[in-house]
Formats: structure tokens, C-alpha cells, sequence
């Protein structure tokens, strides 16, 4: 892969924060995340669903106070720190715009990231859950450059309805698929490792944080970073991010205990 990102320093990485105007306790998790992470990291990476919903770059020109605090946000910690986004399947519509709006680095699909802990091939993860297959033909299509080109001549107005109605189709389509089959496809998994000879694989997007061993090809681990939902979850909080600092990687989730394994070229 040519996608190879050299990264040096404490490295953090967050996911499927699925930001937006109906969850503000969550947004203001996300600021104070942002202000951690610029005191305590040197590289911060966003890796897709940053937004519940994306329905354009020209919507920064207005944009609702929310984005608006949260762009300013993105660009305080950019103007310290290596800041890299990421296209999720809610906000692949994120374009080099807004990335250029706050100062940071529009990532593609997949990524190696190049770091003192060895490779880590890094996605959003949904092109991996190749079982689910009404989704992939969703995803197909709407990457299609003409088809987006069409959407975002549309009223922003006219864009906010369609992207609401095909996010609630979507929740009613989950209510008949299994777990399994909106998660990643093992074999999709293993082929991506063999074929980039990584230490470890990153991604979010499934929403089922945990350090997976890969069979076939350990010692590669499979890292799943957390979603975030701090305002409707009748539970506690979700959340939280992964770090690489040194040769070791985290999994730290709020109010769990962290997951940390020690990597290295001399691993593999």
C-alpha cells in the first residue's frame, strides 16, 4: 500500500463520535477529549463517523453553533498537533474543504501507519463487513462520483431530509441482521493483514471495542476503538480512544480498564 503515514510521539486515535445537534453532552465529551489530547498527545487521528451525519463541506459557510464550536475546537488542537481525518459511512461526504477548514489532513480508506509501535494498517472498518451485504451495495453507490456530485447540488435543506430518512432506514434494517453479519468479515480481515504484513489493525465503525486475536495470523491483533454516546444510553457513558506511545498500544474505554499490549517489528 502506498497510503503510509510516518507518525512520531504519543499517538491517539478516536472513532464513531457521531457528532451532531441532538447530542450535545456528547459534544461537550469530545471538547474536553480535545483538550486532553492537546497537553497529553503530539498526533491526533479521527478515524470516520467524527459526524453523525455529513451533508456537505459548504455547510461550514453557516454552520449551527455546534460545528461551529467544534470546528474551532479541531483548529485550536491543529495549530499545536498533526491533526488526520478520516471518512466514515456516515460522513463520507467529508471532503478536503473542511479538512483544509481546521487545518487538518483528509486520510483516505486505508491507511499504514508507520509508528515507533511497528505498521498499523488503520480504516474506518466498514469495508471489511463484506457479510452485510444490502450495506456494501449502499456503500457502492453512494461513492459513486457522480451520484454525490448530484446530492450536493441539492439544498442543504434538501440534503439534511434525505441523508434523515436514509439513516432511519437504515436503523430499521439493523432490527433484522445479526451481529455477525454487520460485523467484519474474518477472512476480509486476515486478507488485509497478509497482504500489508502489519503488527496491528485499527479500526471502529461495529461498535464492539475490544483487542480481537486474528486466527491464522497471530501475534496481529484486530483493535476495535469505541463509539461515543454520552446523552442517550440509559447505561453510562460510552466512549474513548486508542493510544501508541513507545512500542505499547491502549484500548482505553470510559470506566473500563485499559487493554495494552506491547508491539514491535520483533514480533512478527
Amino acid at each position: 500500500m502506498s497510503n503510509k503515514l510516518t507518525l512520531a510521539g504519543t499517538i491517539w486515535i478516536a472513532a464513531d463520535l457521531h457528532l451532531g445537534p441532538d447530542n450535545p453532552d456528547t459534544v461537550q465529551d469530545f471538547l474536553q477529549f480535545l483538550h486532553s489530547a492537546q497537553h497529553q498527545a503530539h498526533v491526533l487521528i479521527l478515524g470516520g463517523d467524527i459526524f453523525n451525519a455529513w451533508i456537505g463541506d459548504d455547510q461550514i459557510a453557516h454552520p449551527a453553533p455546534w460545528l461551529a464550536q467544534v470546528s474551532e475546537a479541531l483548529r485550536s488542537f491543529a495549530q499545536q498537533h498533526p491533526l488526520y481525518l478520516m471518512r466514515g459511512n456516515r460522513d463520507f461526504l467529508l471532503g478536503k474543504a473542511y479538512a483544509h477548514h481546521v487545518h487538518a489532513t483528509l486520510l483516505p480508506d486505508q491507511v499504514i501507519l508507520d509508528t515507533s509501535a511497528g505498521l498499523i494498517l488503520m480504516s474506518h472498518g466498514d469495508e471489511y463487513c463484506l457479510d452485510d451485504l444490502a450495506y456494501q451495495r449502499f456503500r457502492y453507490w453512494v461513492r459513486k462520483p457522480w451520484l454525490q456530485k448530484l446530492y450536493l447540488a441539492c439544498p442543504l435543506s434538501l440534503r439534511q431530509r434525505i441523508a434523515d430518512s436514509a439513516r432511519a432506514g437504515s436503523q430499521r434494517g439493523k432490527q433484522y441482521k445479526s451481529k455477525e453479519i454487520m460485523d467484519v468479515q474474518p477472512a476480509a480481515i486476515v486478507a488485509a493483514c497478509e497482504a500489508h504484513s502489519v503488527h496491528a489493525m485499527v479500526h471502529g465503525h461495529t461498535h464492539r471495542p475490544a483487542v480481537h486475536d486474528i486466527p491464522g495470523f497471530e501475534p496481529v491483533r484486530r483493535w476495535v476503538l469505541p463509539d461515543w454516546e454520552s446523552d442517550f444510553s440509559e447505561k453510562e457513558r460510552r466512549g474513548g480512544y486508542i493510544s501508541i506511545e513507545g512500542t505499547q498500544l491502549c484500548l482505553h474505554q470510559w470506566g473500563k480498564k485499559d487493554q495494552c499490549q506491547t508491539l514491535g517489528p520483533q514480533q512478527v
